[in-house]
């Protein structure tokens, strides 16, 4: 896969909480929380920025397990049960989501100035396709839309986490490829919602979604935002999904090829993978072990992003994750989200850009309740084989600790 950067905890964490649990299916249609999209063609629209409270803690390394092993089955549960209904912590709800799977027209229906009084509305047409990951314990959905101020690409990211018996909803816009704080919610008798809190206008909101009217080619999306702690709430988004086909489509190409890179071109197609890991890592131990898996990386926003999902065994068990790589034109760097199906939560990103052939990406996190570092490497070594490593390091960069080495050998395109 090569962009396998997968912290030592979260692999440890996802083989203890059972990588196979009850898995995922999603939807949001249209970009959960509306205001996020950017459209290519300067679509103007609300923006909204996370309520820093909100954000799910721990990036995608060590942080990223521990904080969703301890916290996030309570965290996430109080932060956004909604104040509809709680959550039946008994009741498997990795499927409720399976009615999405597939190719749907979409018309969408947007208010322009949420929470000003204003009733301008705009309406948008576009194809929506949805696509399971992990065989179907989580889904990706891909959105094209165009309307009176041009087009626009969103993805949404569905993730179950089966501890917590929750929904997380990542939404991200191919202008920028940055995922924002996620939705969270559930379903109860054929109704999903789902909940954040961001910032609108310099003031703290609520944010709802409602998948409602699920029939068996169609259903309904509605976003509505809160300003009074969820005592009223304004519809702002409405959107109307009809069934074309049960397989997911390819969506058109990228309308430009500007916000474009190739750097991991050579990463799509299947790759049978040899991953050497060290079991404690930032200590003088000399212990290794060995894992043999499968990779598939794929398109998404036709090239501006890929998504490689992992499969692996080894003396500790059955891995599931992926790895959402998204490509941001503004920066002109990518940025990579990990999740793993037996915690279900995608964490903070490691940021980083190619040169000469090879990637390199950093981010922050925490070890033994310890500050690190964590750099990751990947680079292809012939059309066939490729190789990536990760390695912490505990003193500001000064230096490093290679603790997980990946070789990869392609099996097709």
């Amino acid at each position: 896969m090569k962009s396998l950067h997968i912290p030592f905890v979260l692999f440890i964490t996802s083989l203890s909480l059972g990588v196979s649990p009850v898995g995922a299916h999603s939807y949001s249609g249209y970009g959960w929380h509306t205001p996020h999209i950017v459209e290519t063609t300067n679509f103007s629209k609300p923006k909204t920025t996370p309520a820093p409270a909100q954000a799910v803690s721990g990036c995608p390394l060590l942080a990223h397990a521990l904080a969703i092993q301890t916290d996030a089955a309570h965290n996430t549960k109080n932060l956004l049960d909604g104040p509809s209904h709680p959550v039946d912590s008994t009741r498997d709800g990795s499927h409720d989501f399976d009615f999405t799977i597939g190719t749907w027209h979409t018309h969408i229906k947007r208010l322009v100035n949420p929470l000003s009084g204003s009733n301008d509305w705009v309406e948008l047409n576009g194809t929506v396709v949805t696509r399971k990951v992990w065989n179907g314990k989580a889904q990706l959905e891909e959105i094209e839309a165009d309307g009176p101020n041009g087009h626009f690409e969103g993805l949404n990211l569905f993730l179950y986490n089966p501890t917590a018996h929750q929904w997380g909803l990542y939404w991200a816009s191919s202008n920028d490829g940055v995922i924002g704080v996620p939705g969270i919610g559930s379903f109860k008798n054929g109704i999903g919602e789902m909940y954040d809190q961001e910032t609108y206008n310099g003031k703290t909101i609520l944010v709802r979604g409602i998948w409602s009217e699920i029939k068996d080619h169609s259903h309904k999306f509605e976003q509505a935002f809160s300003a009074d702690g969820g005592k009223t709430w304004e519809t702002n988004f409405i959107a109307e999904k009809t069934f074309i086909s049960a397989e997911p489509a390819i969506l058109a190409q990228p309308v430009s090829e500007s916000n474009i890179s190739h750097d991991f071109d050579f990463d799509y197609g299947t790759w049978n993978m040899n991953i050497q890991r060290q079991r404690h890592p930032l200590t003088d131990s000399a212990s290794w072990y060995t894992m043999k898996g499968v990779t598939k990386v794929t398109k998404v926003f036709g090239g501006k992003g890929n998504l490689a999902e992992v499969e692996a065994d080894g003396p500790y068990g059955h891995l599931e994750l992926l790895a959402l790589r998204l490509y941001n034109p503004i920066a002109h760097q990518w940025s990579i989200y990990f999740a793993t199906s037996g915690v279900g939560v995608l964490g903070t990103p490691s940021t980083g850009e190619f040169t000469n052939g090879v990637g390199e990406f950093i981010d922050k996190d925490a070890y033994n309740d310890r500050s690190i570092l964590v750099h990751f490497q990947i680079q292809a070594l012939t059309p066939t084989s490729a190789r990536s490593q990760q390695a912490f390091s505990g003193d500001g960069g000064k230096t490093w600790q290679t603790n997980w080495i990946n070789n990869y050998t392609k099996v097709d395109n």
